[in-house]
């Protein structure tokens, strides 16, 4: 997630087989403005601030203070009371002092009176009760405790978009997924080094040395070594061997996909690298040359890689398929959901979206 100071917005409110897409930006009179299936729409007549974006929750200040949240339809006070928020793809959470509530599916909810710190990912919010001195979590509308702790107040020690690490009172390591527990171990006070996905973790095991992952409610060892560099994207992983060789597994499947990458990135649905001056990404199986240099400028989000072309301007991949948006240089491009919002220097906006480009 990331914040948007009094600039520019994309929203989502579609799931993946709904390849709905939500931009929102402000116009050259500081209107707030979206677009939503092909066509712009005025929000509000007056400047927002705080904007935090997600593909299905937009979270913000109007003019008067008040806290918003923006489905891509309707936009709805949650209070007018002093709040701070956080916000992921599908969910927010806010509070107003200790008072914690949060936001999914279209409604408000409260979680506690007596909050502590709170962390918030795609489908799901850890948060910590004072009162019990616990971390709990909400997933699907239901409020589970992890720890309850009779010293300090404990925290996750790592939060991917679906699972949560945490350590119990024994000092043991476990994963909450999917609504169950899974014990993942403890080695002596060792610590694990983590590396979550969207729903997939994967570890660097301090007992065997190995490197290794948690899928669908399984532990499985991926190398017989640690790796130097990983991340985790959606169903995969990606990671280095020892010799610096760019590698792929996921659900049993391995792929060496480059031998010495000039960069490489992944997350959520791809995986890009630069080799012999060319850039390639890995999706849904294919490898694919995106461009015949090595991009230096690039953003990475669901089945979405935009970059900087050579000449300044701005292309795309979207779910595998090739776009250049714009030439102009001195452009800022967002994505979100499964399109790409260039905004240009005069404030107007172009949008990539369902394959065709829209123009503000």
């Amino acid at each position: 997630m990331k914040s948007v100071t009094f600039c520019f917005l994309l929203f989502t409110t579609g799931l993946f087989a709904q390849k709905q897409t939500v931009f929102a930006y402000m116009d050259y009179n500081n209107f707030f403005h979206s677009f939503k299936d092909g066509y712009f729409n005025q929000v509000d007549h007056q400047a927002v601030s705080g904007l935090v974006m997600g593909d299905e929750v937009l979270a913000y200040y109007n003019n008067q203070r008040d806290f918003k949240i923006y489905d891509g339809t309707f936009a709805r006070v949650m209070t007018n009371q002093p709040a701070a928020f956080k916000v992921s793809d599908h969910m927010a959470a806010w509070n107003i002092g200790q008072l914690l509530f949060y936001y999914e599916n279209g409604k408000p909810h409260n979680m506690t009176s007596f909050g502590g710190n709170y962390w918030v990912t795609d489908s799901i919010i850890a948060f910590q009760d004072t009162r019990y001195n616990s971390l709990n979590v909400v997933y699907q509308g239901k409020i589970t405790t992890l720890v309850q702790s009779t010293m300090d107040l404990p925290e996750p020690v790592v939060q991917g978009d679906n699972l949560i690490v945490f350590k119990d009172n024994g000092d043991v390591y476990k994963v909450f997924y999917r609504g169950q527990i899974y014990d993942l171990g403890t080695y002596n006070g060792t610590d694990f080094e983590f590396f979550p996905g969207t729903d997939i973790l994967a570890f660097n095991d301090p007992q065997t040395r190995t490197f290794a992952v948690f899928q669908d409610g399984e532990f499985v060892d991926v190398e017989e070594f640690r790796s130097p560099k990983v991340k985790a994207g959606r169903g995969f992983v990606a990671y280095e061997d020892l010799q610096g060789n760019l590698k792929y597994y996921g659900k049993g499947k391995y792929e060496t996909l480059s031998s010495y990458p000039q960069f490489w990135d992944a997350k959520d649905d791809l995986v890009a690298w630069g080799d012999a001056n060319s850039t390639y990404q890995y999706y849904k199986g294919e490898k694919k040359n995106l461009a015949n240099f090595v991009v230096k400028d690039w953003r990475m989000k669901n089945d979405v890689f935009a970059f900087r072309t050579l000449m300044g301007g701005v292309a795309a991949s979207v779910a595998g398929v090739y776009k250049e948006i714009t030439t102009i240089n001195n452009t800022d491009y967002y994505i979100n959901g499964h399109g790409v919002m260039v905004t240009l220097p005069n404030r107007s906006v172009m949008v990539l979206w369902n394959g065709q480009i829209y123009r503000d």
